[in-house]
């Protein structure tokens, strides 16, 4: 069951700090979250410009989560920005598996804690193979 939107806060950036649970990363404050999106999109639009695509989507579902600008959805969001860019670059969207749900918070904390995104990423490029495998099996 999903919960209601909280209408209050949708589409605003958070005005409070958060923490995120079971996890050892802490978000910024919530007066530096506009300016943390800001250098995100600055990143994504040019230094990344370059990446693989599987990268530039991991770093974007990361660094998005990272931050953590809402109070309620980033996870949603960041599986949806995650998959919106694998899919424009001809890639087929991935699902992180409730059985994989621990390994994916282990892997994506260590990301955020230790700025050390090879285990997110081997763990995204899995599910992009697992993914790519279930729909040329559907062929």
């Amino acid at each position: 069951m999903k919960k209601e939107i909280d209408q209050q806060n949708a589409g605003k950036y958070r005005m409070e700090n958060v923490v995120i649970g079971g996890a050892t990363h802490i978000p910024p404050k919530h007066y530096e979250v506009d300016l943390s999106m800001q250098n995100l999109m600055m990143e994504y639009k040019q230094e990344w410009q370059l990446f693989h695509p599987v990268l530039k989507a991991t770093l974007l579902h990361g660094e998005f989560l990272k931050i953590h600008p809402f109070i309620d959805g980033n996870g949603r969001i960041s599986r949806l920005l995650l998959n919106f860019e694998l899919m424009k670059n001809g890639y087929m969207p991935i699902i992180i598996k409730k059985e994989n749900r621990a390994q994916y918070y282990e892997v994506l904390d260590h990301a955020h804690t230790k700025m050390d995104y090879k285990p997110f990423l081997e763990f995204v490029a899995k599910l992009v193979i697992e993914s790519e495998q279930l729909w040329l099996s559907l062929l």
